[in-house]
């Protein structure tokens, strides 16, 4: 790799002395070891974020050729960014690794897989990817769906999230705070009924709702597998969302609120949905004691990518449950965005040990709660394939203050 390899996957060509400063950032202090997913898996140096960037700069200086091990151990990383929280030489791992993965890709030194290319070109037009996964969903609601990464629930078949919005804002007319809903893609397509819940429950808040019928994808599953369009997907977000009147965007995705806001950082505040609701003072659920107990898990990409300290305690005591912090709760579970598609061993491996604690915890119902959907189809591979023996629920934070049919639209789409 020389030193034009590493480029901006948003056409932009950074100059040479701003790339040898990001890989020459590093201080080989190792704090970056003891929280990497893959270092902590194998004990190989060259599996931790100080060891790749060792590589990448190697070949960048020209005294490394091209080397199949520099884009095996590029390949092995999750993209969990806990490196990030860990370096006190605040080095941008993530920017560096999203760099050098497209250069990859673009390359053909990493090839993503088949599905994982298909559908990255079938997001970038979201009413298509909705209508192909019509079926899913149908098979979803009815239960027919077993597949390890499709957790339960029941979608709305038909109506979408901006229609539903638009009807129950015209029904219960909030006056507070203006926001604009990221509905996401996988999200809207196949777990829309976390959607109608987010707009139920920031309506309930009085929280005025948009949800844009022509957003698109956020472009987080391109950055993810290093292929091309994370430009025109940017740029098409900055023109929806950029033209509103909004307090802020909110998303119910990590992934999706941290690719966002880098779109959007100089227009308007992505926020996640949560943190939001934690400075309005959320309405609180009141439920029946019983021995349900709540295992919150927080997913990497709002505490390492977006920098949140957390999901805010006000917002977890109003859902009305006990919960607490699952153990090793900022770790990663190896979802990685498509990691557990792309490496199936280590993802699991990774969750294992992060999800044992689940076979002797406390409660009865045990819930494992997050805010991704993308983790929480991790989690429900540890059931899925057996990883965790003992019934145990998956729900997204959102779902757990939700009101539920008391605020709902009438004759909505069942």
């Amino acid at each position: 790799m020389n030193t034009h390899a590493i480029q901006s996957t948003d056409d932009a060509v950074p100059d040479n002395a701003h790339r040898d400063d990001l890989l020459a950032s590093c201080v080989h202090c190792g704090f970056c070891l003891e929280v990497c997913p893959t270092y902590t898996l194998t004990g190989d140096e060259n599996n931790s974020p100080r060891g790749r960037l060792r590589l990448w700069r190697e070949e960048a200086d020209g005294r490394l050729k091209q080397d199949p091990w520099t884009d095996f151990y590029t390949s092995e990383c999750v993209g969990c960014l806990a490196c990030e929280s860990a370096c006190p030489a605040n080095v941008p791992y993530g920017e560096i690794f999203e760099q050098v993965r497209h250069t990859h890709v673009a390359a053909g030194r990493f090839k993503p897989k088949r599905m994982i290319r298909l559908a990255a070109a079938a997001i970038r037009y979201p009413a298509l990817f909705n209508l192909a996964l019509l079926p899913a969903r149908i098979l979803r609601r009815t239960g027919l769906l077993p597949h390890r990464f499709v957790f339960p629930g029941r979608p709305v078949v038909l109506k979408s999230t901006s229609t539903y919005a638009r009807e129950l804002m015209q029904q219960h007319r909030p006056q507070g705070p203006r926001v604009a809903l990221l509905t996401g893609c996988l999200m809207e397509a196949l777990f829309r009924e976390i959607n109608f819940a987010t707009v139920r429950v920031l309506i309930e808040n009085n929280v005025q709702v948009v949800v844009p019928p022509d957003q698109g994808c956020c472009g987080a599953f391109q950055e993810h597998s290093g292929l091309d369009g994370v430009d025109v997907l940017r740029q098409h977000n900055r023109k929806i969302f950029g033209e509103l009147k909004l307090d802020a965007v909110v998303s119910n995705s990590a992934g999706c609120g941290l690719a966002l806001g880098k779109t959007l950082k100089d227009q308007v505040p992505v926020r996640d949905v949560l943190g939001f609701l934690g400075e309005i003072q959320p309405v609180c659920r009141r439920r029946n004691p019983d021995e349900t107990r709540v295992y919150v898990d927080l997913p990497c990409h709002l505490i390492h990518g977006q920098k949140a300290s957390g999901i805010p305690s006000n917002v977890l005591d109003a859902t009305g449950y006990r919960w607490e912090l699952a153990p090793a709760a900022r770790d990663c579970c190896g979802s990685g965005g498509i990691y557990n598609i792309e490496k199936p061993a280590n993802s699991q491996e990774i969750l294992r040990r992060k999800s044992e604690f689940l076979n002797t915890a406390e409660g009865n119902p045990v819930v494992l709660a997050t805010s991704n959907h993308v983790c929480m189809m991790q989690w429900n591979s540890a059931r899925a394939t057996g990883i965790v023996k003992r019934p145990f629920k998956i729900s997204h934070v959102i779902q757990l203050l939700d009101p539920g049919e008391s605020l709902t639209v009438r004759n909505s789409d069942p």
